[in-house]
């Protein structure tokens, strides 16, 4: 693992692949640490000739958490009073720039999924100048497009699991609601990342002070429609917690953006469809590095 100061904060960060290669930034989702972008997927990018960079986002992992700002009142953001948030994606985006620069790279390919790729498109809007292309995976450019179903809602609302083994049986829940109909359960790896996370940082209100920052955030769509960047979105056609009207939409957003969609896919990257995003991110990323 290693360590840089970005935008007043610490973030942690490690990379795949050739420091030469096209360099791709991986920002992870809501309450997600860097290590649930699988090893191997990060590596088959390396291969498709990235040099890929995942880290963890601020109050996830181990980058500095804001235990100070305490706990945000879910239920008064949820009603519309976000003036508890400690901060917005427009600042998550700030950290990611932060990292960026403190990496000494001029430009990046940024994806992201989930709150990732809200951030990713913070980070296009707000840093076109160190944006390359953007990959926008199972997200949004805003809450009034792809509204989570009820059932995936509750699975953000669940009071916190109290221990290791209760944080495992909750994801193995939260896959049942969340996860790829078309596609099996990678149990194995499931399991994994869910006790290596815990291990690594345990932080409720971390997880809700992110998502009081996507809450408090409002609608990209105007300042995406501004963009002049090459882009794809990438969306399960079954996704319960960013429906796909998200994805199309932030397509119809972004000028030229290209739509990808898969039948069965949800709130996850089944890992027999990695071949083909890998071929569809590296196609973006060919196509602007030979301008």
């Amino acid at each position: 693992m290693n360590r840089v100061e970005a935008n007043g904060i610490e973030i942690v960060y490690d990379t795949f692949g050739e420091v030469g290669a096209r360099p791709l930034l991986l920002i992870m989702g809501l309450g997600t640490q860097m290590i649930s972008w699988d090893e191997n997927f990060c590596a088959a990018l390396a291969d498709a000739g990235h040099h890929v960079i995942r880290f963890d986002n601020r109050d996830a992992g181990l980058s500095t958490h804001l235990h100070e700002a305490g706990a945000p009142d879910l239920a008064a953001a949820l009603g519309g009073d976000t003036s508890g948030a400690p901060y917005r994606l427009s600042d998550m985006a700030d950290d990611t720039a932060g990292l960026v620069a403190a990496l000494g790279l001029d430009a990046v390919h940024v994806l992201g999924a989930s709150m990732g790729g809200m951030i990713a498109q913070e980070f296009a809007i707000r840093h076109p100048e160190r944006t390359l292309s953007l990959t926008s995976i199972m997200s949004t450019p805003g809450l009034e497009a792809g509204p989570p179903t009820e059932r995936a809602l509750g699975t953000l609302l669940m009071p916190s699991a109290p221990d290791r083994q209760s944080v495992i049986r909750r994801a193995l829940e939260a896959w049942k609601v969340l996860g790829s109909p078309g596609y099996p359960m990678d149990e194995q790896r499931l399991v994994k990342v869910a006790g290596d996370s815990y291990d690594r940082s345990f932080d409720p209100p971390g997880f809700g002070r992110q998502f009081a920052a996507i809450l408090a955030s409002g609608d990209r769509t105007a300042a995406l429609r501004e963009l002049s960047v090459p882009a794809l979105v990438i969306h399960g056609e079954d996704d319960p917690l960013v429906q796909l009207s998200g994805g199309i939409a932030t397509a119809d957003a972004i000028p030229g953006a290209r739509l990808l969609t898969f039948p069965g896919m949800a709130h996850d990257l089944p890992r027999p469809l990695w071949p083909q995003i890998v071929d569809a991110v590296t196609e973006l990323t060919t196509r602007v590095a030979a301008r």
